[in-house]
């Protein structure tokens, strides 16, 4: 595989920054300066304790790249662009990012996220500040994501799932931790990277959180950004069906923690169903239909996930 490139551009004011904080943003094909914008918002209170690095990871658009470029540049906020040559993926993309980050404390925020409030980077800095957290987690909401009629079944999937009080994320702390909110120390990082192994979507985060634990507590608090980036049905699927192989190695890695999950123990039952490839497809297809009720196609596509993770029990 040939090395992915780097080009490398700082805006003017991260010039002799010592930053607290590393925001750490990593895209493919997305737009993330509508993100950039909203937390440059925040840059008058922050004092220069925090700087943003975002990555493009490959897209390979010259035109989105200097929109961004455009836009670091114009940002309050020490920040700097790294673009890739070549996509390297959701992993390796995030440790890279790590590398240009000059403070002692990252925080992960996917492209499609938004800020709940005015405050937020605020509130992480103060997180910081107080607790001088190893691990934390701030949470997911779906307060500004899109009420569109293709989106509803994955808007009904996350908000049984991921949008999860942080009093109940707390009970299960490994359980809920992704890299879309998350804050990690960089000592706590540098012992447990992401595993550059994980290829694809999905199960990446869940199974570094799984490691992490191990080491250090996960703290949760109330500090949510919105998940703007729904996925239709037939998208979320396709997901789901380039997943497999991540669950199977989270599986084969962490027995004892992913045999509590509903996710393993739905597999695991319809593993013994008889003929599961030949109706298998049955369940995508009902997800797939209009005229169900919401609740049903989402059930329905959950029983997918499932029938495709029997491969891997």
């Amino acid at each position: 595989m040939t090395e992915a490139l780097e080009t490398v551009v700082d805006n003017p004011v991260r010039a002799g920054g010592s930053p607290v904080l590393s925001v750490l943003i990593p895209f493919f094909r997305d737009d993330p300066c509508a993100l950039l914008t909203a937390l440059d918002r925040e840059a008058p209170t922050l004092h220069g304790s925090l700087e943003i690095v975002v990555l493009d990871d490959g897209s390979g658009d010259d035109d989105l790249a200097a929109r961004v470029g455009e836009t670091v540049a114009g940002l309050r906020l020490p920040a700097r662009f790294v673009r890739l040559s070549a996509n390297v993926g959701r992993s390796q993309g995030r440790n890279r990012l790590t590398r240009h980050a000059q403070g002692g404390v990252f925080l992960f925020l996917d492209s499609d996220m938004r800020p709940d409030d005015d405050r937020f980077l605020q509130t992480w800095a103060e997180v910081v500040a107080r607790h001088d957290p190893p691990v934390a987690f701030g949470g997911f909401s779906l307060k500004q994501a899109s009420r569109s009629r293709e989106f509803a079944v994955h808007r009904a999937l996350a908000a049984r799932s991921d949008c999860v009080a942080y009093t109940d994320r707390a009970r299960q702390p490994e359980k809920y931790v992704y890299t879309s909110n998350l804050l990690v120390r960089r000592d706590a990082f540098h012992a447990e990277a992401f595993d550059a192994d994980f290829q694809g979507w999905g199960w990446e985060d869940v199974e570094w959180a799984m490691r992490i634990a191990r080491r250090w507590p996960v703290l949760h608090v109330d500090n949510p950004a919105t998940h703007l980036g729904l996925d239709t049905v037939e998208r979320l699927a396709a997901k789901y069906e380039q997943s497999v192989g991540n669950f199977a190695r989270v599986v084969a890695r962490h027995p004892e923690v992913v045999g509590g999950y509903p996710s393993y123990r739905a597999a695991r039952m319809l593993k013994k169903a008889p003929a599961l490839p030949a109706w298998r497809p049955m369940l995508k297809a009902l997800a797939r239909l209009p005229v169900l009720p919401t609740g049903a196609r989402a059930f329905s596509l959950r029983l997918y996930r499932a029938a495709l993770y029997a491969e891997a029990v």
